[in-house]
C-alpha cells in the first residue's frame, strides 16, 4: 500500500522528506486551533525542553521551509511518517498513525490546489477503490458567508468558532449544529437561519456556484472563493480527474485553523459515516508565521491507517500470512546448493522466494509453508537432481508438478500468475 502510494507522489514530481517525531512546543502551538492542541502530547524531556510529538506532518514541513531558505521554489516534498494524537481510539481513529503528505511550497496557483486533488485521485485509484467523492470547499467562501452575518459572526474567535460547529454538520445533524450554534456561538435564530439558507444550496457544481453568487452579492471575500472554486474544477477536470467525483460541499470548513483558501475531504460513498481518509488545503499564512514574508502552499494527506481500516472492511484487503510466495525445500545437504541457485533465480525474475534454512522432513517443511501461507513449495530430492528437475507443490490444491530446473522461474510464475 505504501509502495503505491509513493509510486504515485514520485510520478508528479514530488521528493521525500523527513522530518522529526519531536519538535519544541512553540513550533505546533496556536497552529492548530484549540481543539487540536487539547491533543497534542506534550512534555518537558530529559534536558528540560518544551517539546510535543508531531500532530501533523503539515506544521514541521512549514518550520523546515523557514529554516532553510534557500531551498528550489516551488519546493515538492512527500513524507510518509507516524503522527500523533491524544484521543479517544475508533472505528478508524488511532492514537498513532501514519501519515502520507504531499505539499507545494512557493506558488499560490491553483493548478497546485488541482494537482493535489489530481495525486488524491490516483492514489485511492492505485489502490483500487472507485467508490469515493472529493468534497471541495473554500475558506474565502466561509468568509464571505461570516462577513455577510454581520460583525458578531465575522470577528476574531467567535469566527473561527462557528466555522468548527459548521463542520461538525456531516457527523453531528442539523439539528444538533443548530442548537450549538445558539448555545456555543451565540447566534440567533434568524441569524442560524441565514447560515442553513447557504449552507442549502443544492444541486450540481455549477448550480452551486450560482447559487452562492446570488447569496452574497458583491462580497469580496466570498465572491473571490466563488471564482477559486470554478478555477480548481476546471484545472481539476483538465488534469484527468473525473468530473462527476468532485462534488462541491459548502459545510466543509475543517477543524484545523491554518487553511486560507482551497479545502478539500475525501469520504468512501460505501462507508458512510466512517470519515475522511483524506483531506488538505491551501495554506498560505502558515509558513509566513515563521519567515515573517509571504510564502504560499498547499497540500494533501492521506490518513493510511484509517483507509488501510476502510479497505479491510469493504474486502478491498487480500488477508496474507507472509510476503512469501514460494519457499524452496532441500531435501538433503547435496540439494543446498540447488535449492541456493534456484532461489536466486526466482527473485531476480521478481519472485518472492524463501530457502528453508534447516535439515528437515517434508512434512515438516510443508507445514511450515502451510502456516505462511505460502502458495508454492518447489522440492529438491536426490530424484529431481539425478533428473534435473524440481517437484513444484502448489499448496491451496495439493497439486504437485515435475518442471525442469531451467524452467523454474518463468514456469511457477505462470503457475501463480
Amino acid at each position: 500500500m505504501l509502495r503505491a502510494i509513493e509510486g504515485v507522489f514520485e510520478r508528479y514530481g514530488f521528493s521525500p522528506l523527513q522530518t522529526p517525531a519531536l519538535e519544541y512546543s512553540d513550533i505546533l502551538l496556536g497552529k492548530y486551533g484549540d481543539d487540536a492542541e487539547r491533543m497534542l502530547y506534550r512534555f518537558a524531556d530529559k534536558g528540560g525542553r518544551d517539546v510535543c510529538l508531531r500532530y501533523d506532518l503539515t506544521v514541521p514541513l512549514a518550520r523546515v521551509a523557514a529554516q532553510y531558505g534557500n531551498l528550489p521554489m516551488p519546493f515538492r516534498p512527500y513524507q510518509i511518517g507516524p503522527v500523533w494524537r491524544a484521543e479517544k481510539p475508533g472505528r478508524g481513529r488511532y492514537r498513532e498513525f501514519l501519515q502520507c503528505d504531499v505539499d507545494i511550497v512557493g506558488s499560490p496557483s491553483l493548478l497546485a490546489d488541482a494537482e493535489c486533488m489530481a495525486v488524491d485521485n490516483d492514489v485511492l485509484s492505485a489502490l483500487g477503490v472507485t467508490n469515493f467523492t472529493i468534497k471541495l470547499n473554500n475558506r474565502k467562501v466561509l468568509t464571505g458567508l461570516l462577513e455577510s452575518l454581520g460583525p458578531a459572526a465575522s470577528s476574531g474567535e467567535n469566527a473561527n468558532g462557528i466555522l468548527r460547529t459548521i463542520d461538525k454538520l456531516p457527523a453531528a445533524g442539523e439539528k444538533a449544529v443548530r442548537r450549538l450554534l445558539a448555545t456555543d456561538n451565540g447566534l440567533d435564530q434568524s441569524t442560524i437561519g441565514r447560515i442553513f439558507e447557504f449552507l442549502g444550496i443544492e444541486g450540481s457544481n455549477e448550480q452551486m456556484l450560482a447559487g452562492a453568487r446570488r447569496f452574497f452579492g458583491p462580497s469580496e471575500a466570498g465572491a473571490e472563493g466563488i471564482s477559486e472554486l470554478s478555477d480548481v474544477l476546471a484545472r481539476a477536470a483538465g488534469l484527468g480527474v473525473p468530473e462527476d467525483r468532485v462534488r462541491i460541499d459548502f459545510s466543509i470548513a475543517r477543524g484545523l485553523d491554518y487553511y486560507t483558501g482551497s479545502v478539500f475531504e475525501t469520504f468512501l460513498l460505501d462507508l458512510p459515516g466512517f470519515g475522511s481518509v483524506m483531506s488538505g488545503g491551501r495554506y498560505d499564512d502558515l509558513i509566513s508565521m515563521f519567515v515573517g514574508r509571504e510564502m504560499p502552499a498547499v497540500g494533501i494527506s492521506v490518513g493510511v491507517d484509517r483507509l488501510f481500516s476502510a479497505m479491510a472492511e469493504l474486502g478491498l484487503i487480500k488477508p496474507s500470512k507472509s510476503v512469501t510466495r514460494v519457499l524452496v525445500a532441500p531435501m538433503s545437504t547435496e540439494a543446498v546448493r540447488p535449492a541456493l541457485e534456484s532461489a536466486s533465480r526466482m527473485r531476480a525474475a521478481g519472485r518472492a522466494t524463501e530457502v528453508y534454512l534447516e535439515q528437515a522432513k517434508l512434512k515438516k517443511q510443508l507445514k511450515y509453508a502451510d502456516q505462511r501461507g505460502i502458495e508454492a513449495v518447489v522440492i529438491l530430492g536426490a530424484d529431481e537432481l539425478a533428473a534435473g528437475e524440481a517437484t513444484v507443490r502448489l499448496m491451496t490444491e495439493g497439486e504437485q508438478i515435475q518442471v525442469p530446473l531451467g524452467d523454474l522461474p518463468a514456469r511457477v510464475a505462470s503457475l501463480l500468475g
